[in-house]
């Protein structure tokens, strides 16, 4: 499963200045992997979650550090899908893989988190176990996982409310949530 969400990813061209790529059909969509982190000291906001705790939810998936400026930049649309979308199905995960030491710590995270008023669930990941299961490689990068944990469409790179890449991703979003 590994290899065919890398694989997927490669061929949709996932790229730091890419424009939103095809979203692929639910068929031929790869099932996301399963969370990684199982202990309740390895989540924020939330005790560990699963897909199945997920079924039904389209997710919107973010792999962010807090000590990169365009992951924090990205925070506000972030927020903004989720408020407005919450309504209509659809959850916010963050994942929390850190790329320097000082990010590691869960209470530096927490402390960012409150800081920067992130109330949806973060997954710990300072093992880079998820973000080698779902073949990641950049931050911020967002995952559109659908209502059966298909992952359906991937960005990489910041995002910013009312960018025209910020509107198309959230026209994709919708057609999503509209299945």
């Amino acid at each position: 499963m590994n290899l065919r969400i890398r694989a997927w990813i490669v061929a949709i061209g996932l790229t730091l200045s890419a424009a939103a790529a095809h979203a692929l059909s639910a068929e031929e969509a790869p099932q996301a992997p399963a969370f990684t982190a199982t202990e309740p000291g390895q989540w924020i906001n939330s005790a560990p979650l699963s897909w199945e705790d997920l079924q039904g939810k389209v997710v919107l998936l973010e792999f962010w550090t807090f000590g990169c400026r365009n992951c924090v930049r990205s925070i506000p649309w972030v927020k903004a899908m989720q408020e407005r979308y919450r309504d209509d199905g659809l959850r916010v995960i963050g994942v929390h893989t850190p790329e320097f030491s000082y990010e590691r710590s869960a209470s530096a995270v927490g402390e960012k988190m409150r800081e920067l008023a992130i109330r949806h669930p973060v997954m710990l990941d300072n093992d880079y176990a998820y973000w080698n299961a779902m073949g990641n490689r950049y931050w911020p990068a967002f995952y559109l996982i659908d209502r059966r944990g298909r992952v359906r469409q991937a960005w990489a790179g910041e995002i910013r409310n009312g960018s025209a890449r910020g509107r198309e991703i959230q026209r994709q979003l919708e057609a999503i949530l509209a299945e």
